[in-house]
């Protein structure tokens, strides 16, 4: 914990307005002063202990492409000499931003959890949207065409297929009770080979490609780590068997991109719903705007309305844990 009597926090000006209240009831009226980014990102002289940076901080950076506001943050934490802490709203923090800071001693707490049933609800919508072939029928319908699914091999039932979930953070243990409803046995790899939970086959990372030949979807849904990075590549995506699909709800570097788009020209993998990709905005010359049975969503699986409250909970959570010197929420390792 910083030793200010009155460490300075970094916030955007709207964040401070909404927050200044719950803050203060936190931390039971202890002084902090709460610093707007817009008002002092221009002047070198001034320095910050902790930061939030928020959703409205971040706008639509993407970890190739930063927003004014992110820069201008980005710029107060590196000159911000006593910088102790840095939560942000996001699940993950693999922007080299969060490196660097760690490098330096600074502790950077995640929102890990907040959006967890969003995204899990969209890798499902993902799921079933390529499972009765909406792709195909949308096509059909700028068309203007009748093409009935009657019409040629039919859509497999959902039940008695496996999907092996790669992860098992939050987003995957909200998924996984999705999926079962749905009747699909699931499979899940992740660094641990501890059961998952009850009755759930569970493998670690070095046993991916003994299971991938089992998997009619394979669900990404892991952080990124060196661990996790180019996880799957061509050698991978060939043991699956010729009627599986991808859904990547994850980080798009988990996925060797080129081999994907291989892999779905040639028919070795059916279909995909991807978020995420290894640039982002995805280039308009991407051969993954235009493939047969491919769902491509701009970074959106998590995005609610909701998920501002919940962000904002767990900072000002942290906030008082931080003033205490306990241990914070969602702790970067």
């Amino acid at each position: 914990m910083n030793a200010s009597a009155r460490p300075r926090i970094l916030l955007s000006a709207s964040c401070r307005e909404q927050l200044r209240a719950p803050i203060q009831q936190a931390l039971g009226g202890e002084a902090v002063e709460l610093v707007a980014l817009e008002a002092i990102a221009a002047d070198a002289s001034q320095q910050v202990d902790a930061a939030f940076i928020s959703r409205d901080i971040t706008g639509l950076s993407s970890k190739s492409v930063a927003s004014d506001a992110l820069r201008d943050c980005h710029a107060v934490l590196r000159r911000s000499a006593h910088l102790a802490w840095v939560h942000t709203h996001s699940a993950g923090a693999d922007r080299p931003i969060y490196a660097e800071l760690r490098t330096r001693g600074v502790i950077v707490s995640t929102s890990s959890g907040a959006n967890a049933q969003i995204v899990a609800h969209s890798a499902l919508a993902g799921l079933l949207a390529l499972a009765r072939r909406l792709p195909d029928l949308l096509t059909a319908q700028a068309r203007r065409e009748w093409a009935p699914l009657a019409v040629g091999p039919l859509p497999r039932d959902l039940a008695g297929q496996t999907a092996v979930l790669v992860g098992w953070g939050p987003i995957a243990r909200c998924l996984q009770p999705l999926l079962a409803a749905l009747g699909l046995q699931t499979i899940v790899v992740r660094r641990s080979t501890a059961p998952a939970a009850p009755g759930i086959e569970t493998l670690g990372f070095e046993q991916l490609r003994d299971v991938l030949p089992r998997a009619d979807w394979l669900v990404l849904a892991c952080p990124l780590t060196p661990q996790t990075r180019a996880l799957i590549g061509a050698p991978e995506l060939r043991l699956l068997p010729p009627d599986a699909n991808l859904i990547n709800v994850a980080r798009g570097e988990i996925v060797v991109q080129d081999a994907l788009v291989e892999a779905l020209r040639s028919g070795q993998l059916a279909g995909a719903f991807l978020d995420v990709f290894e640039h982002e905005p995805l280039p308009p010359a991407s051969p993954l705007w235009a493939l047969p049975r491919v769902i491509v969503t701009p970074h959106s699986a998590g995005h609610s309305d909701g998920n501002a409250a919940r962000v904002a909970e767990i900072f000002v959570a942290n906030l008082r844990r931080w003033r205490r010197g306990e241990a914070l929420l969602n702790a970067v390792p």
